[in-house]
Order: C-alpha cells, then sequence, then structure tokens
C-alpha cells in the first residue's frame, strides 16, 4: 500500500469512528444553518482540503446547510509580489488602495473561490461560488481604526483604503442555497453605497452572515488549538461574560481577540454558539458538530 493509499485508508477509518459518535446528533442539527470559516492551514494542505471538501458534504447530504465562508491572506500576498504591488498591515489588516482591492477581488472570487467549489465537486457535492457583492449579499462601508500619539496624546485617523466592515446582510439567496443541494462558498467582500468594493476580514464577514442566516453554530477554523489560559491550556468552553473576562485580563492576546470578538458579536445577534476550530485537525469540522467533546473552544451564552 503506497503513502497515499494510507493516508486515505486512515482518513475514512477516522471518519467512521467520529460518524459512528455522531448517530445521536444528526437529527439534532437536521435543518440547521452551519456557518464555517474555512482559512488557515486547512486551506493550505492539499490533505486537509480534501476532507473538509468531503466533511462540508456529508454534512448537507446528513441535512445540514452548511454555509462555507473563505479567506485567502497568503494567496492575496503572494498575487501581489508577483504583480510587484506593495501591501501593508494595520492591526492585522491589509492596507487596500485601488489597485490592491483589484487584485483582492481577483484572487478571493476568481482562483481561491473557485478552487473550493471543485473541492467540493470532486467531492461529490455540488457547490456556487460568489462573494459578498452577488445578489446584495454584503453591503460594507470603509473601516476605520484610530492610533493616539504618545508624545503629543492626538487621536489621528488611520485610513486603511478600501478595508470594510458589513453594514447590512441580506440572506435571501442563501436561503435559496438551503432549500437546495447547493452549497454556498463566498469570498468576503463587500459592495458599498456608491458601488465600491470592500475587502472584508473573512472571520468578521462569517459572524455577520451567521447572524443573518440565523445559524445555530459558527466556526472559524485557525491555526491554533483554540483559546488558551494563561498556562497555555487549551479553554474548551467559556460564556460571553468569561469571554469578556479573559479579554480584559490580558489572557487573550494578538490575533485571538479579534476572533472572540467576533464570537460574542455572532451570539448577542442570535447565534447559539461559536467555535473556534483548530483547522491543523482532521475532520475537525465533524469533530465539533457530531462528537460530544467537540473541537477547540466554544463560547455560548450561557
Amino acid at each position: 500500500m503506497d503513502d497515499s493509499s494510507k493516508i486515505q485508508r486512515e482518513e475514512w477509518l477516522a471518519k467512521a469512528d467520529i460518524l459512528t459518535e455522531a448517530l445521536p446528533y444528526m437529527r439534532q442539527y437536521a435543518g440547521q444553518t452551519i456557518v464555517v470559516k474555512y482559512g488557515g492551514h486547512a486551506m493550505g494542505d492539499a490533505a486537509l482540503s480534501r476532507a473538509f471538501a468531503r466533511d462540508v458534504v456529508l454534512l448537507k447530504q446528513v441535512g445540514l446547510h452548511p454555509v462555507v465562508v473563505h479567506g485567502g491572506g497568503p494567496q492575496i500576498g503572494a498575487m501581489l509580489e508577483r504583480m510587484k504591488i506593495k501591501s501593508e498591515f494595520v492591526d492585522g489588516l491589509r492596507v487596500t488602495d485601488a489597485a490592491t482591492v483589484e487584485i483582492v477581488e481577483m484572487v478571493l472570487s476568481g482562483s481561491i473561490n473557485k478552487e473550493i467549489v471543485a473541492a467540493i465537486a470532486g467531492a461529490g457535492g455540488r457547490a456556487a461560488g460568489l462573494s459578498g457583492k452577488d445578489a446584495g449579499l454584503i453591503q460594507a462601508t470603509k473601516l476605520t481604526r484610530t492610533t493616539r500619539d504618545e508624545d503629543s496624546n492626538i487621536e489621528r485617523v488611520l485610513d486603511l483604503g478600501f478595508v470594510g466592515q458589513p453594514t447590512k446582510v441580506d440572506p435571501r439567496i442563501l436561503n435559496v442555497f438551503a432549500s437546495s443541494e447547493i452549497i454556498p462558498v463566498i469570498a468576503p467582500l463587500g459592495l458599498g453605497a456608491d458601488g465600491e468594493t470592500f475587502n472584508i476580514n473573512a472571520d468578521t464577514a462569517a459572524g455577520a452572515i451567521a447572524i443573518a442566516t440565523g445559524a445555530s453554530r459558527l466556526l472559524l477554523l485557525t491555526d491554533v488549538e483554540g483559546v488558551l489560559d494563561k498556562n497555555k491550556v487549551l479553554i474548551k468552553e467559556m460564556n460571553v461574560a468569561e469571554a469578556r473576562d479573559r479579554m480584559a485580563d490580558g489572557t487573550l492576546t494578538g490575533g485571538m481577540i479579534p476572533k472572540v470578538e467576533t464570537c460574542i458579536e455572532a451570539i448577542v445577534g442570535g447565534v447559539e454558539a461559536a467555535v473556534i476550530v483548530d483547522g491543523r485537525t482532521l475532520h475537525a469540522t465533524l469533530l465539533e458538530i457530531f462528537t460530544a467533546h467537540g473541537s477547540g473552544t466554544m463560547i455560548r451564552n450561557r
């Protein structure tokens, strides 16, 4: 047996174990919407990408309504480098001028989106790729950040260009997909009031879509185990108050803060629970939804 066959056999054995445990949960989630932000290592690793596509197809087959929202930072960065367009980051957000936003749209709505659609088709499913600009899905406005000069204590506004934040999500096109066998795959772009294209953080877009669709779960696939406490031990579950406390006391740092903020906003907006999931784990999405122990860190109201 070659290495490829061994990997596939191990993958299906792992899935069989999950499905044995999953049977009681399938009926519980039937007919519910699950929004998954797909990115990071899970997207960049070929084996994990194939497994993710199969898992999403399985969710649809057993009666759930998965919605995939994808990122693409590394791919955008690579294309900008090829085009010799310089870019910089402020608070983890790519400053997006007119030239950059054209590349962002080309990569997100083009190559990345269609690769995911093709992977789902290859796994036996049917998917449709779209961006937040299609059918008025995501309306957006310019996102701003402020900074304070340490010497003068004067606050100034940073211009991030065409970086946006959702102001309204119209879920009607997603409702159509939910009543069909098609899985929507969404590039996180928004349409401005004057027709501008805005680049939206994929976590933020996924959270807004989860609220608008009345999703029962928001899953944010990332490149870490989940939220860790000050001793670097995984926190398996928190309520909103505990999550806010851990932000205030410095337990959460760096890129984990905006992810937890997105989770809190989704829950306050009506999503039952949001989970920060280790996308490096094979079948992480299935493990979270269909097993008692779950995967990563769950945040919920209670």
